[in-house]
């Protein structure tokens, strides 16, 4: 009888052990990677065929580095940090060295962070000296008991951190500033100066953040945005990219999402939140929900970018409403896809 016992005791435990095993492997989930680096006036004509090799390039060094990350079992934060720097890095994008000037020929940087299995978050706006400006956010979402710093007391913050800072200059490139004076000339000449730049300049002088979406092994989802603004910006302007909700959201329970575009309008319409909403209360896709905040209520409104979105299953969409939109994403099996241009490539 004892020996009888012992056979199913340690049949169960066998039994357990498997089942655990079984259970691990069957919640251990499939990760993926979306990027984006800008939105609006991208068209054929306006890109060299070396222009627009360099950016898939870049675009897809940025995917590369999040997903290997990924894939070694890092975190979503790590992936999405790891792709935004690479892009922060490059002179191809809005964020970091190529950020655009302000009208007084400097650059005021922002960034903002969030993770979806609890709602942390971290932001940062109008920093001049630090180098990665998604690391900073990184740093107040973890380190502070804030979720937004601003200016100089982000850049206190930063070193006080030991984050690594840099002189103004570091984020300078010749193409800005000549984007600059053309963006000065045009709103001298206009009936009203004083105004922001908005009304009188041209998609390519608004648009150009970066950002990343993603879901690690244990289908945790984080997204993260960067920008270096609009060019000619004054009075300390800010748009979405650091507000928690209009440019960067994520919940475990919907989506991630980082946008770019009209950054006034996604405030208004806080767009990354809306989206994931709609996921998660009314039972989207966030293909579906995607579609209808970008194509539907932002422009209905006048607000013209695109986001990018991800899923805990790994579901991706990147739905804009302009010309185009350099975009991304890279999936478990090999699976990826790197476009600039709205013409459903």
């Amino acid at each position: 009888m004892k020996k009888q016992l012992l056979t199913s005791v340690l049949a169960m435990a066998m039994f357990g052990s498997t089942a655990a095993m079984a259970d691990q492997h069957k919640h251990e989930q499939d990760v993926a990677i979306a990027i984006h680096g800008g939105a609006g006036t991208i068209t054929r004509a306006n890109l060299s065929d070396e222009q627009e090799q360099a950016y898939r390039d870049k675009l897809a060094e940025a995917l590369q580095a999040g997903y290997d990350l990924l894939e070694q079992g890092a975190s979503s934060t790590d992936a999405v940090i790891a792709a935004i720097q690479v892009m922060e890095a490059s002179p191809l994008f809005n964020s970091g060295v190529g950020a655009v000037y302000t009208w007084d020929a400097e650059h005021e940087l922002d960034a903002s962070l969030m993770e979806g299995l609890n709602g942390n978050a971290g932001a940062v706006s109008g920093v001049k000296t630090v180098k990665s400006p998604i690391h900073l956010a990184r740093e107040v979402m973890e380190e502070s008991v804030h979720v937004m710093l601003s200016g100089e007391g982000a850049e206190q913050f930063a070193e006080q951190q030991g984050l690594e800072l840099v002189d103004n200059s570091y984020f300078n490139t010749e193409r800005r500033y000549q984007q600059l004076l053309k963006a000065k000339e045009k709103i001298e000449k206009s009936e009203q100066p004083e105004q922001q730049a908005w009304q009188y300049l041209d998609l390519d002088y608004k648009y150009g953040t970066v950002g990343a979406v993603a879901v690690d092994k244990d289908g945790l989802l984080s997204a993260g945005t960067s920008t270096g603004g609009m060019t000619a910006k004054r009075y300390g302007r800010i748009g979405d990219s650091p507000i928690i909700g209009a440019g960067t959201w994520a919940d475990n329970e919907s989506c991630a999402v980082s946008a770019t575009g009209h950054g006034e309008y996604f405030i208004r319409h806080h767009v990354a939140a809306d989206i994931c909403s709609r996921v998660k209360y009314k039972g989207l896709s966030v293909t579906e929900a995607g579609d209808e905040v970008i194509h539907g209520v932002l422009q209905q409104a006048g607000g013209t970018g695109g986001v990018i979105i991800i899923d805990a299953e790994g579901n991706v969409a990147m739905p804009f409403n302009t010309e185009g939109m350099y975009r991304g994403y890279m999936k478990a099996g090999g699976e990826s896809e790197i476009s600039i241009y709205n013409d459903n490539e």
